[in-house]
């Protein structure tokens, strides 16, 4: 037993019933301890403890708090696994598969401290610090303890993390987890940002009446004004979890999309809470799904290249030696041929590995394309992923391609949730960057593979939101990592201002980001203020989230080297805001480029540059147009 974990028995008594107090914690009913650890900084909580329920079975329950604060109220963990029967279950005709947890026996109890720090191929921010305080209880099965399982738990500074490991068991190997119902109890009162498919639009709930599950990760609001997210980290050998509503009122509960068949050792996803006082703290904290992963396991990241990419709307020679010269000149970095280039897409018949299409010769291109400074990549559907992935991705890397861009793989299985880690194994081994599109979204695997640049799971520029939906979108999407949005600039269906969409460069975070999505080379008249995405880079030393609340307001900063582009977009409705740049080091001057709505610019874009000097002593009056936008480029003088 360490030292550490020797303080906290002898010294915890008394703590615990003071948490009990605050988090609904009831002593009475327990058996056994209960077991607290705090973060770092003390101001997360988290107890877990054992509590007879169910005809003198015994389950496993948590509360977490927040700087004393109740958060997570007493709230059942449950996996329902069907390899294990009790012969005293099997003699009263009770399915102990349906509750698992119920017959366990604490064994002993581990507790350590990590701090250390690592630095992502690319990011959000240069270095991410990996900072908690772990806590192991170890459990078997009291009536039949070849089963053996530990809850972990680890509490950041940034939020709170636990999961179930299964050590390895000789005599019992396999098992099937057909079930997980842990359970999330919130304070009354506590509303969700509901959406019940990865594409979906959101709607702020009750946790009462939701038509049907939502997806990961969820963002909450909480009674007292704070903000909460309910996140999934290294789903990579399991299947995808989405949340419900529990019987208990302001419940919430993990609803597995299938079961999840699987060798010992294992582990389940974390199952990750974040907690802040102002909603943009969860956002710069996003990193917590990052280091809930393994470490990179690609050991030569250096062929791995952030970077700005447009889709080549007409797919023959012509137009994309026109799209190379246009996205040269706009300082983008790639160019992407969208599906059917090599055939029906749905079609196993289909072979990615030809071009299939008249005027189209790719050989020529990749080679124009190199000598303009511009990268290839190319759509393929999982049919032929599926068929053609043991060579497709080395015959890629021999013609010189930068990157694939999955389409409409299937998502939310333990099949196809293996299969597409696979795939990015595979990818990596040949060089080849990855953008997966349609419903799949990341829980931090990008760490583990960097060459994995951005996913859709998204409802962007395909479907034109409106602009109270892209404030929306940094709040939720956006905490599970990067996200391909697909800005627009010209096409006239966009439903918000030229500014607002110039802005979103610096608010939606992609290290391949997607513009010009439906545009096409012909539409620009290279209008001055497209020098803001000219100039913005994909990948960032620093970001912080200077204000904002979803669905009305968002204003963020990203700093490269020492220059800072700033984005801030409106809902459908007009804004008056103030930017504070108190971030800025003192003493330091910046010229600033100030790209706004004006309909008196005489272009058809309306967006107005003003020239002006900053310093961290600024504070910047901003009127923003309904469905509006304002972005700022500020460079070191």
């Amino acid at each position: 037993m360490t030292r550490f974990f020797r303080f906290l028995v002898f010294t915890m008594a008394a703590v615990m019933r003071v948490a009990a107090a605050q988090a609904g914690q009831p002593e009475a009913g327990t058996s056994g301890n209960v077991y607290t650890i705090t973060s770092p900084d003390g101001y997360y909580t988290f107890s877990c403890y054992q509590k007879q329920t169910r005809d003198t079975a015994s389950a496993l329950y948590y509360t977490l708090s927040y700087r004393n604060v109740p958060v997570i109220y007493e709230s059942l963990m449950e996996l329902q696994l069907d390899n294990h029967l009790s012969e005293q279950a099997m003699a009263l005709k009770v399915d102990r598969r349906q509750h698992w947890f119920d017959n366990l026996l604490i064994t002993g109890i581990d507790s350590s401290t990590v701090s250390s720090s690592w630095e992502p191929v690319y990011g959000e921010q240069h270095e991410i610090r990996d900072h908690y305080r772990a806590l192991t209880v170890h459990m078997v099965k009291d009536d039949n303890p070849i089963y053996k399982m530990d809850l972990q738990v680890r509490l950041y500074n940034e939020g709170a993390a636990f999961r179930f490991f299964f050590p390895e068991n000789e005599k019992g190997t396999y098992y099937r987890v057909t079930g997980e119902h842990t359970e999330f109890t919130w304070p009354a009162g506590t509303r969700a940002w509901h959406h019940s498919w990865a594409q979906a639009p959101y709607q702020l709930m009750p946790l009462a009446g939701w038509p049907d599950e939502t997806e990961r990760p969820l963002t909450l609001e909480l009674p007292n004004g704070w903000y909460a997210c309910l996140a999934e980290a290294q789903m990579v050998d399991y299947a995808r979890t989405r949340f419900k509503l529990g019987s208990k009122p302001n419940t919430i509960i993990t609803a597995m999309y299938t079961p999840a068949d699987l060798i010992s050792p294992f582990a389940t996803p974390w199952r990750v809470i974040m907690i802040a006082e102002e909603a943009g703290k969860l956002i710069q904290n996003n990193a917590l799904l990052l280091n809930l992963n393994k470490p990179s396991e690609i050991k030569d990241p250096d062929w791995i290249k952030p970077g700005k990419i447009m889709r080549v709307m007409t797919q023959t020679t012509k137009d994309a030696f026109e799209n190379i010269d246009f996205a040269a000149q706009q300082g983008l970095q790639y160019i992407l041929f969208d599906w059917k280039w090599y055939g029906p897409a749905f079609s196993f018949a289909s072979d990615a590995t030809r071009v299939a299409i008249p005027d189209f010769d790719l050989p020529a291109i990749i080679k124009y394309g190199r000598d303009k400074g511009i990268g290839v990549w190319l759509y393929v559907n999982q049919q032929a992923l599926l068929a053609q992935s043991d060579s497709l991705f080395r015959v890629y890397h021999s013609w010189g391609i930068k990157g694939v861009k999955f389409g409409f793989v299937q998502v939310g299985s333990h099949r196809w949730t293996t299969w597409i880690e696979e795939m990015f194994r595979k990818a990596a081994e040949n060089r080849i960057m990855v953008n997966v599109h349609d419903d799949w979204r990341p829980t931090g695997e990008q760490r583990t593979w960097p060459n994995l640049m951005t996913a859709e799971g998204i409802r962007g520029n395909e479907e034109m939101p409106d602009a109270t939906h892209n404030t929306i979108l940094p709040f939720t999407r956006f905490l599970a990592g990067a996200a391909d949005y697909t800005i627009c600039y010209y096409d006239q269906r966009i439903k918000t201002t030229h500014a607002h969409q110039l802005a979103l460069a610096a608010i939606y975070y992609s290290p391949i980001q997607t513009l010009f999505w439906y545009d096409k080379p012909a539409m620009s008249t290279n209008e001055p203020e497209l020098e803001f995405w000219k100039a913005i880079p994909t990948t960032w030393d620093e970001t912080k989230v200077l204000q904002g609340k979803p669905g009305a307001f968002i204003t963020t900063a990203r700093r490269s080297g020492t220059s800072w582009f700033i984005g801030t977009i409106t809902n459908n409705d007009a804004r008056q805001l103030k930017i504070d740049f108190s971030f800025l080091p003192r003493n330091r001057k910046y010229q600033a480029a100030i790209y706004s709505d004006d309909d008196t610019v005489p272009t058809k874009t309306k967006v107005r540059i003003r020239k002006t000097v900053i310093t961290s002593d600024t504070v910047l009056d901003v009127r923003l147009k309904p469905s509006g936008g304002q972005a700022i480029w500020l460079t070191q003088q």
